[in-house]
């Protein structure tokens, strides 16, 4: 069984305290592993090294998740998330760390993200100052060859915390848990149909669509319940547009509307987003009035 470290900052120094977790952790889908390695064992180094000293630890900034984006999987597609931190120290920097993980604190973590490969790719700008890159894997659904869990569960989707560290030449280590957070989201789709196509013009036209969401329990789409939904219409010789009204999605996602016809345009609907689901827009239905 592994240890995780759990580091917490004391004036501007961090001590390792290993904490012995289950080496997986089950959920409805099984079991899935939550094993981080600790930091000794990510830097291969001992804790009595990385506890406080008379030597200053590494300094952190920059980091860099997924270019600062949200992280968005659908049903089946695989990612590769790059992240990158710039760390200084006297003695310059030998490797570096980063992964995100998911839960109310990291003692109880129901997701863990961790990079690949055993060490960093950390460039030099300086003698003492590095640019250090890493990758991150990350896949929807219960990674069932190794046990560990990806995006196994709906209820990961939102805020995920990421864990830093950095080691100098001489065996200093900066490490904390809380460093920044960053999102995950289950991807979104929504469609929009304005009917009838042509239209005379006082007539009623009717505007359907559907809002959909990754789920990442079943690999399939979804339907978005209980959404608000703005439907939006441009004239056919303008570039912006307006919004008509907003309305929300039923109890599976779908949406429906009238509007009374008055001249030629395009008909779409946009969605804003949740802390769990990235905003979505329709290209624009365009509709004949004559």
């Amino acid at each position: 069984m592994r240890i995780r470290a759990t580091v917490a900052a004391v004036s501007g120094a961090l001590a390792l305290s290993a904490l012995v977790v289950p080496a997986a952790q089950a959920d409805s889908q099984g079991a899935v592993s939550l094993d981080r390695p600790s930091i000794a064992e990510r830097f291969g180094t001992s804790s009595a090294r990385s506890a406080f000293g008379a030597a200053a630890t590494p300094t952190v900034s920059g980091v860099t998740v997924n270019a600062g984006k949200d992280i968005v999987l659908g049903t089946t597609v695989a990612k590769t998330i790059s992240v990158s931190l710039t760390a200084s120290h006297a003695s310059g920097i030998e490797d570096a760390y980063i992964d995100l993980w998911h839960g109310p604190d990291v003692d109880n973590a129901d997701g863990f993200l961790p990079p690949s490969g055993d060490t960093a790719t950390c460039t030099a700008s300086s003698a003492t100052t590095s640019k250090c890159k890493l990758t991150i894997p990350v896949a929807p659904g219960l990674n069932t060859e190794d046990g560990i869990g990806d995006l196994y569960a709906n209820a990961l989707a939102g805020t995920w915390h990421v864990s830093v560290g950095a080691l100098s030449k001489d065996g200093e280590v900066y490490y904390t848990d809380y460093y920044k957070t960053h999102r995950i989201q289950r991807l979104s789709k929504l469609t929009v149909n304005a009917a009838p196509e042509p239209v005379k013009k006082g007539k009623t036209i009717t505007v359907t669509g559907k809002l959909s969401r990754a789920n990442w329990e079943t690999r399939t789409y979804a339907g978005y319940s209980t959404q608000p939904v703005k439907l939006q219409f441009r004239k056919a010789n303008s570039s912006t547009y307006t919004t008509v009204k907003t309305i929300k999605t039923n109890s599976t996602g779908n949406l429906s509307t009238t509007v009374t016809a008055s001249v030629d345009g395009y008909f779409r609907y946009s969605f804003a987003g949740t802390s769990t689901t990235p905003a979505v827009t329709t290209a624009g239905d365009y509709v004949d009035v004559r």
